[in-house]
């Protein structure tokens, strides 16, 4: 018998090839998207996002079909984080950068929003990977916690320059480090994938929102984690 199937036509078999391709480039296209715009990001005057707000994520996934890749970094207390820690409850896996004073805040936000939206027993884990290896001092993290009233469903995760590197590209984050020295002191920018990414109990993704999105698309999306799939 032979060992080929061929009880599909080669034409069907490149379609179905051609789709589950898609299915799987085209969140990780986006996300590139997102960083080369926030690299470069335009503003209006007041300083708000010149795109429209994301009321839906920008992809999706059924349930049980795409593991989230586990992390493994440390709190700002200097504790192992890893995101299996957290299974058995919803987690939103972001990408901040702590020394950003325009947009990571204003996420920070969102996301505090979201966690609020929720009761005490169903708020979902908060996970804050940082995208800056020049702002993860501890002293600079507890500033954020409390300038950015954190909600106590955040942990920050951060590491060295490698173990980052590798979070950043597991979940397709691109990170842009442009230095120069300013009166001799070395200045770093950072243009990354503002993203935030919806992982269930059961540690697979279920959604993926790139910034700017509304609060209430994250909570709607979390609520429907909660109806049988």
């Amino acid at each position: 018998m032979a060992a080929n199937d061929h009880s599909v036509a080669p034409g069907e078999r490149t379609l179905k090839r051609l789709r589950l391709a898609l299915w799987i480039v085209v969140p990780a296209l986006a996300v590139l998207a997102a960083a080369l715009f926030f690299a470069f990001r335009p503003a209006d005057r007041a300083g708000t996002p010149a795109v429209p707000v994301a009321e839906t994520p920008a992809a999706t996934w059924p349930a049980g079909a795409k593991r989230a890749p586990d992390i493994r970094l440390r709190d700002e207390h200097g504790a192992p984080l890893a995101l299996a820690t957290f299974r058995g409850r919803p987690v939103i896996l972001t990408f901040i950068d702590p020394l950003c004073r325009d947009y990571c805040p204003t996420e920070a936000k969102h996301l505090n929003d979201v966690a609020n939206a929720f009761p005490k027993e169903e708020k979902p884990a908060i996970v804050a990977v940082s995208v800056n290896v020049y702002g993860n001092a501890a002293a600079i993290l507890a500033q954020d916690r409390e300038k950015w009233r954190l909600v106590p469903q955040w942990h920050w995760a951060v590491g060295s320059a490698p173990t980052l590197a590798r979070a950043w590209r597991d979940y397709h984050i691109q990170v842009v480090v442009s230095s120069k020295t300013i009166a001799g002191v070395p200045v770093h920018r950072i243009g990354h994938t503002e993203a935030a990414y919806v992982i269930d109990r059961n540690g697979f993704q279920r959604a993926l929102f790139l910034w700017p999105y509304a609060a209430g698309g994250v909570v709607e999306t979390l609520k429907g984690l909660r109806a049988p799939s």
